[in-house]
């Protein structure tokens, strides 16, 4: 166990070097068996957090992300966060006044995300495969810039199956209604 550890704990300096190294705008530490972001990360990218637009923390065992994650790489454009243990963001989020894309498919989340109503460039949303029965229509509808928002195999009410176009000015993927059963 000690040695996958190891090996696992390699993999993520190796990826994180690699970006500050070659300066390059993503990080990507998915399928990294991350529990949490680690804390001296920050610290070995100081020098080029401002230029991280893209970050990939998919497929990990993420439960929470922090606010200093979310203020530490403040020009994210897109954060991939699918296939984690989430059910919460921090309210910093809102903060992240460059965020297009955000996925967080396959979370624990049981309720939308409300931070992510204000972020101000957020183009597409992605929360399939979570457990969100309410959604905040009226708020969704007022984020001007938002183009698709998947709620694909979440148990939303039949009140989100009612928003259709022109009240609200985005794409909705919801999975088909299922059948009610004949008594």
């Amino acid at each position: 166990m000690h040695k996958r550890m190891g090996e696992a704990v390699a993999r993520v300096a190796r990826k994180v070097n690699d970006t500050v190294e070659n300066k390059t705008d993503s990080l990507d530490l998915a399928n990294c068996k991350l529990m949490t972001f680690p804390v001296g990360i920050y610290k070995a990218m100081r020098s080029v957090t401002e230029g991280i637009h893209r970050i990939s923390l998919a497929n990990n065992e993420l439960k929470s992300i922090t606010s200093r994650f979310v203020t530490t790489f403040s020009q994210l454009r897109e954060l991939n966060l699918a296939g984690n243990y989430l059910h919460r963001l921090p309210e910093e989020i809102t903060s992240l006044l460059h965020l297009r894309a955000i996925d967080l498919s396959r979370n624990r989340f049981r309720r939308f995300p409300e931070p992510l109503a204000t972020v101000p460039a957020l183009e597409t949303i992605d929360l399939e495969e979570n457990e969100i029965a309410e959604v905040p229509t009226d708020k969704l509808a007022s984020m001007a810039l938002l183009r698709s928002l998947n709620l694909r195999a979440n148990p939303v009410g039949p009140e989100v199956r009612l928003l259709v176009r022109p009240l609200v000015p985005f794409d909705l993927l919801l999975s088909p209604e299922e059948p009610i059963p004949k008594a």
